[in-house]
């Protein structure tokens, strides 16, 4: 995973991202439908979907095939808040999942990947509460809070909104995937907020799912 954090970003005034939102829909659209599936990135998490997660990954595509997708249909991706937005486009830019997790609302101060407990409970953003299967990989707070199941949904206790202030940043690898480039998606976000939303960006790391996330 690649780890940064922005803070002190301002993210309840309207911010115009047309500049970065037209490169990101050029950069998809250098793809067809049936060149996206045989990308080595969108290849490498479908993979993961099958063999790790058992999903089917054409029932419930990867975030990041699905924004991609969704701009080669003509359609657009709904705007959210500037920073979920700017979560988006890097996204779509470097083909892999941005989760954006707002500190303040995390009461732990240690984070770690892991599968879940049988019948442990997450609240997904804009869903039902659900009970988890041990099959799948979340990302965990210390007092028991999960932020994500891993890689494709955030938890409504922890999402960005327009109050959010200072942020977690995460771009979430699987096998196939270079640290480079997750490092590379982790840190855009966070020089975009700078950019955008006059927030600092304090830290960048790399970090295997095996080493606690302080936050």
């Amino acid at each position: 995973m690649g780890i940064a954090v922005a803070v002190d970003i301002i993210n309840d005034k309207p911010i115009d991202l047309s500049q970065e939102w037209n490169k990101a829909i050029e950069e998809a659209r250098k793809n067809t439908i049936s060149t996206l599936l045989s990308d080595p990135i969108i290849r490498a998490y479908r993979d993961f979907y099958w063999k790790y997660l058992k999903i089917d990954p054409t029932k419930q595509r990867p975030s990041q095939e699905a924004l991609i997708r969704r701009l080669l249909n003509g359609g657009r991706v709904p705007t959210i808040n500037p920073a979920v937005d700017i979560g988006n486009i890097i996204s779509i830019k470097y083909k892999v999942p941005i989760g954006l997790y707002d500190i303040d609302k995390i009461r732990a101060k240690k984070l770690t990947l892991r599968y879940a407990a049988e019948g442990e409970v997450f609240i997904p953003i804009g869903s039902p509460r659900k009970k988890l299967s041990s099959n799948q990989i979340v990302l965990a707070a210390s007092d028991g809070t999960i932020l994500h199941v891993y890689p494709y949904r955030d938890s409504e206790l922890t999402m960005v909104d327009q109050a959010t202030r200072n942020i977690l940043i995460i771009s979430a690898g699987v096998p196939g995937i270079s640290g480079e480039i997750l490092r590379s998606a982790a840190t855009e976000t966070g020089i975009l907020y700078e950019k955008y939303l006059m927030g600092r960006l304090l830290k960048v790391d790399l970090i295997n799912g095996d080493r606690e996330i302080d936050v």
